[in-house]
């Protein structure tokens, strides 16, 4: 190829890249409405697969809420130290579990990111500073549930980072930041679960296959009680110190990661919105499902 076709087939590519960019840029201009905030109960990795209650209410969530520009996942499985936000074209599919099937680890979510909405995220957030990443991808918190609402995978998917160094109260406050986000059709979306404690998981007869029948400890109903009352009510409070609010809390958030993604969510709801409860249900002894729409 002689270097002036070569020079004009770059530019043209440059081009339509650039053009691509302002499209994008053009669909992301300030609606009159602000998208719902949703905080998922994302639960076993194999809910990707399956048709079951949790992952038909996740499909018919997709129908129901407004087709998003893009979606933005706050998983907790992406721990970091700082904040990240996903900035590749293309996000890879991360299998990070271990002793499920085959099948589970071949699936792909091939939904394309946006270099263009992570550079305006982070730029949004003034509190700290966003790094942009090219290595994570979407994790399974993200595309268990997201393959289920947008199937197509035609819609930018990214992902925030946790950072796993700062309290609950620097994550609530964070989120506000991304207000910004729902008044331009971005879909944010919390992945995690209110009651999770894996070293306790039970199972009715020991047999896995039955993770997902209703099965919870007293404790684990109790924690999942108080967490929607206090929810329903805006007691934000309450919920960013929940470990004040029984000495269950403890058993039912033994770690935060799970449990940061709500706070997220919450900290995204506005004075005039309500919340609305789906997948209400205990799982694996030490789990729930509870998950949260915010309109």
């Amino acid at each position: 190829m002689k270097r002036k076709h070569f020079i004009t087939l770059m530019g043209g590519i440059a081009m339509g890249t650039l053009s691509g960019f302002r499209r994008f840029a053009d669909e992301l201009e300030e609606q009159d409405i602000y998208m719902p905030v949703l905080f998922v109960g994302h639960g076993s990795p194999t809910n990707a697969l399956e048709d079951n209650e949790f992952s038909i209410r996740w499909r018919k969530m997709g129908q129901e809420l407004p087709v998003p520009k893009a979606v933005l996942v706050v998983s907790a499985h992406w721990l970091t130290k700082g904040t990240h936000i996903t900035a590749m074209p293309q996000p890879k599919t991360i299998h990070d579990f271990g002793g499920f099937s085959r099948e589970l680890y071949e699936v792909q979510y091939p939904a394309p990111g946006s270099p263009e909405l992570a550079k305006e995220t982070s730029q949004l957030i003034k509190s700290t500073n966003v790094g942009l990443d090219h290595d994570w991808g979407l994790d399974h918190g993200a595309w268990s549930v997201v393959k289920h609402m947008y199937p197509d995978a035609n819609i930018p998917v990214l992902q925030l980072s946790i950072d796993y160094h700062k309290p609950a109260q620097y994550h609530y406050e964070l989120a506000k930041e991304l207000m910004g986000l729902r008044k331009k059709g971005v879909l944010i979306l919390g992945s995690g679960n209110m009651v999770h404690n894996l070293g306790m998981i039970a199972v009715p007869g020991g047999d896995f296959s039955r993770f997902n029948e209703e099965y919870g400890y007293d404790w684990a109903h109790e924690m999942n009680t108080i967490f929607k009352d206090k929810i329903a009510n805006r007691d934000h409070k309450a919920l960013i110190e929940y470990e004040k609010l029984n000495k269950s809390a403890k058993l039912a958030v033994p770690t935060p990661d799970h449990y940061y993604p709500l706070l997220y969510a919450l900290g995204l709801q506005r004075k005039n919105e309500d919340t609305t409860f789906f997948n209400d249900k205990a799982v694996g002894g030490a789990f729930t499902m509870t998950s949260v729409k915010i309109a």
